[in-house]
């Protein structure tokens, strides 16, 4: 049975969105990034951002990759 796909993360915008997508993909986790055009074409505040989706099965090391990466940007 395949791992269905779950939102880790949402973003303000489309390039955060992709720098934590790519961060992933150096750790080893495939996500895909969600909603990109949305937020783009329609800047309303009803509209979320970019979100951040990874197989359920790899969310948890997911979140820690993000934690991770974040901390290294302070």
């Amino acid at each position: 049975m395949a791992d269905k796909l779950v939102v880790i993360a949402q973003f303000s915008d489309y390039i955060e969105a992709e720098m934590a997508r790519q961060a992933l993909a150096d750790g080893g986790v495939e996500a895909v990034v969600t909603g990109a055009n949305a937020s783009s074409v329609y800047p309303v505040p009803a509209i979320e951002g970019p979100e951040l989706q990874v197989r359920e099965s790899q969310a948890r090391r997911a979140r820690r990759i993000l934690k991770f990466h974040q901390g290294q940007e302070l």
